[in-house]
């Protein structure tokens, strides 16, 4: 007999991967985005629905991959990983047809075993429309067509043994082509967590700026960029920009229940030429 799925108090990173056209991905839905669960006596559970929000009928399969984060080029599907959940999860149905406005369900089940290591097991879950779309582009005689194979992912984590994530910040990157500010993020712990940043920028005793930025999730034993958008200010036509000289960014990386039960200090400095 199957146990309850019982979702664990924080989020996970990472939305849903769509890889989809703008007019397919307006025809399907997908939830929960993420699902993060914890082993029961060796198994877990959890259940996935299929939107279909436009009028004509998709059919599609459903499959596995092994996912992890590289802080520079993001999202990586991997052919194999110790941390890969696919081995011990079961789902059904493995193709399903999704009638137009309607919506259909995915049951999966993981069952880890004991003598398998403590830690985080992680896949994503596609449904891959079985069908393709194409799409021409071009006038006259110059016309290139694509053949677009629409798939839409759900990331699941499963947690075995009592694991949990260790943040820390140590160092902030300016470029100054693009102006961006980037927090490096780091965890170290065996848990991937949700983190939304709080920060401010100071320069010479002078608060340039503070804020809080959107939710992203950093992945266990990983790092991860997050982006500081100090140029948001309350006057758009006139951005902060950055000049030469020494900056401090301070703040905390929050987690846990509304991105507040759980803070994580941090100070670091850079330096503009």
């Amino acid at each position: 007999m199957l146990h309850p799925f019982r979702p664990l108090t924080t989020g996970l990173l990472m939305a849903t991967v769509l890889l989809l056209s703008p007019a397919v991905r307006a025809n399907v839905g997908i939830s929960p985005m993420v699902i993060e669960t914890e082993l029961r006596r060796g198994q877990a559970q959890g259940t996935i629905t299929i939107r279909n929000t436009g009028e004509n009928d998709f059919r599609a399969r459903v499959y596995t991959s092994p996912f992890t984060y590289d802080p520079e080029t993001g999202i990586q599907f991997l052919e194999s990983s110790p941390q890969d959940l696919t081995p011990y999860l079961q789902f059904s149905p493995r193709e399903l047809q999704v009638p137009g406005t309607n919506e259909r369900r995915i049951r999966f089940i993981a069952r880890i075993p004991p003598s398998a290591p403590d830690g985080e097991y992680r896949a994503m879950i596609f449904t891959e429309n079985l069908q393709a779309t194409v799409q021409e582009e071009g006038d006259g005689d110059v016309r290139i067509t694509t053949t677009i194979v629409p798939r839409i992912g759900v990331a699941v984590y499963v947690r075995k043994g009592d694991i949990s994530h260790q943040l820390s910040a140590p160092q902030a990157r300016y470029n100054p082509e693009t102006q961006q500010l980037q927090l490096l993020v780091e965890n170290t712990g065996l848990a991937s967590v949700r983190v939304e940043g709080n920060w401010q920028l100071r320069k010479d005793g002078e608060t340039l700026y503070a804020g809080a930025g959107p939710a992203h999730t950093v992945i266990a034993e990983n790092s991860r960029y997050l982006t500081v958008d100090y140029r948001q200010t309350d006057d758009p036509e006139n951005p902060l920009t950055l000049t030469p000289g020494t900056y401090e960014l301070s703040g905390h990386l929050g987690s846990g229940v509304n991105f507040d039960s759980d803070r994580t200090p941090f100070r670091v400095t850079f330096t503009i030429p």
